[in-house]
């Protein structure tokens, strides 16, 4: 089963970062230093501007009419235009701080951070206190990477205005969230929380920054407050599932898929989620319900008709899960988990002959998934080519060292064979290519078993032990139990 679907809710493109960033500071902080342009004025500078670019004409803009059409095409997510205003705008008026402070958000909006990085420095010996440039400054040291120096910067920031803190505080966790740094953001959200007790909305945000940090009980531990606040919010419902599902809470997690479903029935996320979990669980019925509820509201969806079949299959239904699967074959032949699920069909109701075609065609779309190898491998067992399966096999461990069930299957076709010695040769090369790998040990560990060699045997099984000690029942397939000594045998009990 695919991993589910999450949603991530709040992801900010930097155009609109730049844009809150100007309508918050430029905005409300400098209409008392530069003047109010009113919309008007705002549109009339606008089209002179145009008429200037379309015509190639020469015209004079004051500061105040370039600012407000800089901030008009920021706005309107133009950053092309944006960027001509801004070399017009430094070129009539080269000294001016309003402008050059713009022309380093452009720059950043561009994704040109040094750049930005050098106005801003210089600007800062200009005007040291200006708390725009500090917060350029630091929007440029982040996504240069340096967070000790931008969160430096984003301080002295907060340090310029103490009256104005939320507004600073907004532009900061904006930014930080716009960049991915949600672990950073934490302080600063929890300081907006405080200053705005009233504003749930920073709760939520609160809840979203520990999810991304992986801090998983704090964020069901504020999805839970804000949801105190606003019980009727989907999103928060639908997210805080997804947060208990990865923290194994499958009942609460379904609880919180159905509250997102009855507040918007047309989440159909929720649902698929609520199914997939279900399919976890092996409660194969009540999923199917689930998936055909999804489906009939997605009738294109690969991964539903696929997941929908795959029940059907659980359930012993062939007929209805070849349907589904052959559904999501005809709207997209290039999507391999379909084709592949045919072939387990097959391969389940012992008939591996039949199995092999949809196998191969899920191999050709996606021939580096090691799941796909070895189905084909245990069904050329099947058949009795024993040539094909070590073939299939050697190219599922290529993909996953760790693949333990194809180490397990080769095993058992050494001990068929009797090739003890040869597989103790060709175990040891491709221990030097491989590394240190439980399966190569284990195997050892077998082989030396069968020739008698029990001290190399003693050796493998121990190393392979260490290397993971929970694998030692699994491959207790491979290890003859007549031959195993009384230090062997101790290994067992020591991990049981």
């Amino acid at each position: 089963m695919n991993p589910l679907l999450i949603i991530d809710s709040g992801n900010m493109p930097i155009l609109s970062l730049i844009y809150y960033i100007c309508r918050i500071f430029f905005g409300e902080m400098e209409e008392e230093k530069y003047g109010f342009v009113n919309d008007s004025e705002v549109e009339e500078a606008v089209l002179r501007f145009e008429r200037m670019r379309n015509n190639k004409e020469t015209c004079y803009f004051d500061v105040i009419e370039l600012e407000a059409i800089i901030d008009y095409y920021l706005e309107g997510n133009n950053p092309v235009h944006a960027f001509e205003a801004t070399s017009l705008a430094c070129e009539l008026h080269p000294n001016s701080v309003p402008i050059l402070i713009r022309k380093a958000r452009v720059l950043l909006e561009k994704g040109r951070a040094t750049e930005a990085l050098t106005i801003s420095k210089r600007l800062e010996n200009i005007e040291p206190g200006n708390c725009d440039i500090y917060l350029c400054k630091a929007t440029a040291l982040a996504m240069l990477g340096d967070m000790a120096n931008a969160r430096r910067v984003f301080d002295m920031a907060l340090a310029t205005d103490a009256e104005d803190q939320e507004t600073i505080l907004y532009s900061i966790t904006l930014v930080l969230q716009n960049l991915n740094y949600h672990e950073e953001m934490i302080p600063y959200l929890h300081m907006l929380a405080d200053l705005e007790p009233d504003f749930p909305a920073h709760i939520y945000d609160l809840a979203y920054a520990y999810d991304k940090k992986g801090d998983h009980r704090n964020s069901v531990k504020y999805y839970n407050m804000y949801l105190e606040e606003d019980p009727f919010s989907d999103s928060a419902w639908y997210n805080l599932g997804i947060i208990y599902n990865k923290i194994g809470e499958y009942g609460k997690s379904i609880e919180a898929y159905d509250y997102a479903l009855a507040l918007n029935p047309e989440n159909t996320f929720a649902l698929f989620n609520k199914a997939n979990i279900l399919s976890n669980l092996e409660k194969y019925s009540e999923a199917m319900d689930v998936y055909r509820e999804f489906v009939e509201e997605e009738p294109d969806s690969l991964e539903g008709l696929t997941y929908l079949a795959e029940c059907y299959d659980k359930t012993g239904d062939e007929e209805m899960a070849r349907k589904y699967y052959s559904e999501a074959i005809d709207i997209t032949p290039d999507f391999p988990d379909p084709w592949y699920g045919l072939g387990l069909l097959s391969l389940s109701r012992n008939r591996p002959a039949e199995s092999i075609a949809p196998l191969k065609k899920a191999i050709d779309i996606d021939p580096e998934n090691p799941d796909y190898w070895f189905s084909l491998g245990k069904a050329y067992i099947m058949m009795g080519n024993v040539k094909e399966a070590v073939r299939s096999y050697k190219e599922t461990l290529l993909l996953d060292g760790y693949y333990d069930e194809a180490w397990i299957e080769i095993g058992i076709l050494v001990m068929m064979t009797g090739a003890y010695k040869g597989a103790i040769r060709l175990l040891n090369r491709i221990k030097k290519i491989s590394g240190d790998l439980p399966g190569i040990y284990f195997l050892l560990a077998s082989s030396y078993l069968h020739t008698n060699n029990l001290t190399e045997a003693a050796r493998a099984l121990i190393k392979a032990v260490r290397l993971d000690n929970e694998l030692l029942e699994e491959y207790a397939v491979l290890l003859p139990e007549k031959k195993l000594t009384n230090a062997m045998k101790r290994l067992f009990r020591k991990t049981n």
